[in-house]
Formats: C-alpha cells, sequence, structure tokens
C-alpha cells in the first residue's frame, strides 16, 4: 500500500471498474479499491445492464459474462387499485446478437467485471473503505484507507463511490444531498423455476421481460416499480423519492409489499422464494445536481456524479461511459505529466458533449415537475384506467357520448384549461 499508482479508483462498481479496465489496459498502473467483501456485494441495482458502452470496453462480452436473459420485451404498466393500462414493445430482433440490454445479478457481473480489470493489470484491493483523499498544496495526491499504514498515494484518484460521496462531500464538490435529490428503492429477489417465469411473462428461455410500473405501484406518488426478469429468479422493486417517503410517512418494506401484492402483479411473483431483500439510494437530482465534476489530481464518476436518467431507468450504461472518459483523460493526462485541473477538465466537456451530459440536460426539469405536480401520478393514472373501463364496457352507450363522459371527468377537477396545462407541462418536461 505504500507504493505509488498513476490511478486510484476508489469503488467497484460499473464506473470504477470500467474506469480501472481501459486505464489498467493501456499500461497504467492501477489501484481499485472496494469496501464490500467483493465487488458487487454491496452494489444494488434494479438489474437491466445496457449492451452499448460495455461493448466499447469489452467487445462481445456477452459470450463470457455472467448474463441472465436478454430483454426482448419492454412493458409499462399504468396502475389504479384494481386495474392497469399497459403498453409495450417486444422486438425479437433484441433476443440475437448484439442485443440491446440484459438482466443481470451485480452480485455475479460486478465480480466478474472487475476480475477481467485485474486481468488487465489492475491491483484490486476488497474489504478496505477508503476515509479521506490525502490533499496537499491543494491537489488531491492519495488516498487515506482504514487499513493499517493504509495511506496510499496516486497521480490521480477516481471517485466511483455511488451516490453517498463522502469523499466529493469532503472535498467540496457537493453538499449534503436533499431528500427530493435521492430516490430510496428496495428490491427482493425471488427464485422461480425457469418454465414458470417463461409461461407468466410469455417468453422462451433465452429471453427476458423488463416491467416499470407508474401509479399506484408508489401510492401514486412519483417514483417506479419493476419487475425484470433472470434465468431462474425476478427482481421485483420499488423507489420513491426520499422527501416522498419522508413526507407520507412510508417505510421501504411496506411500499414493496405493496407492490407484491397489488392484484395486477401478484400473479407474476406468487410462489417466489425469497433469495435476497436489498435497498439503496439511486440520485434523482439529474442535470441541476451534477457536481463540481474534477479538481486538482480527482475525478468524479458515476452515481458520486448524480449520472441517472430517471425518466429512462438508466444509469449503468452512463456509469460504464463515465468510468471510460476518465480513465482516457488520465491517460492523456499521463503523456503530459500535467494532473492539474485544468488538464483533467476535458474529462468534463467531454461528458457534457456526450450522450450524458445531453440527456441529462434533455430532462433536467422532469423529476421536479412531476414531484410538484402529484396530479400526473395521483390524478391523472388513475383516470386513464377509469377511462378505458368506461370506453370498454358494452353496455348500450353510444361511443360519442362515452367520450364526452370520459372528457368530463378529466377536466372536472382541474378544468379544460388546467388540464391542458398540465399536458403542456409534462410535455415540455419530457420533450
Amino acid at each position: 500500500m505504500s507504493e505509488k499508482f498513476d490511478l486510484i479508483v476508489v469503488g467497484a462498481g460499473p464506473a470504477g471498474t470500467s474506469c480501472a479496465f481501459t486505464a489498467a489496459k493501456n499500461g497504467l498502473k492501477v489501484l481499485l479499491i472496494e469496501r464490500g467483501e467483493f465487488p458487487g456485494s454491496k452494489n444494488v441495482m434494479g438489474g437491466i445492464l445496457y449492451r452499448k458502452q460495455l461493448e466499447e470496453i469489452i467487445p462481445e462480452f456477452w459470450k463470457e459474462a455472467p448474463i441472465e436473459r436478454p430483454v426482448v420485451e419492454q412493458r409499462f404498466w399504468f396502475l389504479d387499485k384494481e386495474s392497469m393500462v399497459t403498453t409495450s414493445y417486444k422486438g425479437l430482433e433484441w433476443g440475437k446478437e448484439p442485443y440491446n440490454n440484459f438482466t443481470v445479478l451485480r452480485a455475479k457481473f460486478d465480480k466478474w467485471f472487475a476480475d477481467k480489470a485485474v486481468e488487465q493489470g489492475a491491483l484490486l484491493i476488497n474489504e478496505t473503505v477508503v476515509t479521506e483523499c490525502i490533499v496537499e498544496d491543494g491537489k488531491v495526491v492519495g488516498v487515506r484507507t482504514d487499513r493499517p499504514d493504509g495511506e496510499v498515494y496516486a497521480d490521480v484518484v477516481v471517485l466511483a463511490d455511488g451516490v453517498n460521496s463522502l469523499l466529493a462531500k469532503q472535498l467540496g464538490f457537493h453538499k449534503e444531498w436533499k431528500p427530493n435529490e435521492v430516490a430510496l428503492t428496495v428490491m427482493e429477489v425471488l427464485k422461480l423455476p425457469p418454465k414458470t417465469i417463461n409461461e407468466r411473462f410469455n417468453v422462451q428461455d433465452n429471453q427476458g421481460v423488463s416491467v416499470e410500473m407508474f401509479g399506484d405501484a408508489t401510492h401514486g406518488l412519483l417514483g417506479t416499480g419493476f419487475l425484470y426478469t433472470n434465468k431462474d429468479s425476478i427482481n421485483v422493486g420499488v423507489g420513491t423519492t426520499l422527501s416522498s417517503m419522508i413526507k407520507h410517512k412510508l417505510k421501504p418494506h411496506e411500499l414493496l409489499e405493496h407492490v407484491k401484492n397489488h392484484p395486477m402483479i401478484q400473479p407474476y411473483v406468487e410462489g417466489g422464494e425469497s433469495q435476497e431483500y436489498l435497498a439503496h439510494l439511486i440520485p434523482e437530482g439529474g442535470y441541476n445536481t451534477v457536481p463540481k465534476l474534477v479538481g486538482d489530481g480527482v475525478i468524479v464518476t458515476g452515481d458520486a456524479a448524480q449520472f441517472v436518467n430517471a425518466i429512462h431507468r438508466e444509469g449503468s450504461n452512463m456509469a460504464m461511459s463515465s468510468g471510460k472518459i476518465a480513465a482516457e483523460t488520465v491517460m492523456k493526462a499521463k503523456e503530459t505529466g500535467d494532473f492539474s485541473e485544468r488538464s483533467l477538465d476535458s474529462y468534463r466537456t467531454e461528458i457534457y458533449d456526450s450522450f450524458i451530459g445531453k440527456d441529462l440536460k434533455k430532462y433536467k426539469d422532469a423529476a421536479h415537475t412531476f414531484e410538484e405536480n402529484p396530479q400526473y401520478f395521483k390524478e391523472y393514472v388513475p383516470m386513464m384506467n377509469q377511462a378505458m373501463n368506461t370506453f370498454f364496457t358494452v353496455d348500450g352507450t353510444p361511443k360519442w357520448e362515452k367520450q364526452k363522459k370520459i372528457m368530463k371527468k378529466m377536466t372536472a377537477g382541474r378544468g379544460k384549461i388546467g388540464f391542458a396545462k398540465d399536458m403542456y407541462r409534462a410535455w415540455k418536461a419530457v420533450k
């Protein structure tokens, strides 16, 4: 631990391992520090891994990575208490190489990914907590760990330590996240026979389904529930902003039980044997809360940088891409021997020029809009269900009368002008 490295990466999640792999592959001396017993033991996400960004790091990784199922169908359920309006896309081309995305179990996948970084030459140290960055003359020159004589030095330190990045906070890169800037997600892995999963989700052995649920899944609060199919298990979970949980005095396990027992969801999870129960904070602030990304000798990546597109539930792909860009930035700095903030700032520029910055900017007002206007999930989703019930119930009423009745109900609470404003506001937030 006393030797000096070109690069120290804190956190062996998707961002950190992508950074370590890329840098080590290109000849840099890399130390990857993980606080868990092994990479993936403390990492949590819903379970969807996107192909494009990882393939740029490890071509055709799916041929050896411990993936669960390629996703061939994405479903969206808008739930009321005893009904749902659904939409989906199923594409069999997603079930063929090079695929679109996969379901994964992080305990398996993260360990495999970190092992690939080790194969490239990175040194992985597990069960080690980085307590602070070592700063000399305003420059980060290493990290201090909880190990005896645990100071270790490097030209650059990359912080990939997740949404609760205490290290970035210690450096003054951001303040304490507000409750409306993070979401608390709880998830359970339920074991089910592959045949049962195939029958319930109408897929074959090497086909997966992702389901995103809105409305009653979160009691009408801003957030989503989800169902993802693995080989012989399913991930079921739900998340909402921490501010909503505090305001409505919700307990995470109660919210998950509500989802599992919802009459539209219960048939899919029935008989599942609990394998894991997980909880995790997810950055939700997006573009408006991205912290300072670069300092003298330090770069922030992944969840620690608020790189999550909450609207499309994308996080792992942004993490991997940001980790790769961070490594490439350090490699360029190594060529000149300049590890100052000015030199490393090309990372920030490239992030904002990439899909990460552009997508975060596109949806910069979405989370705030939907949280400040609870009618979208509390009122309009149930109305949508009631409208479908009214229109498709055959009771001898002419369809034009049904349409008038539906529109009257939709505008009763807020009026036609208020309804139109709500629709415009929502369109503007996601356009």
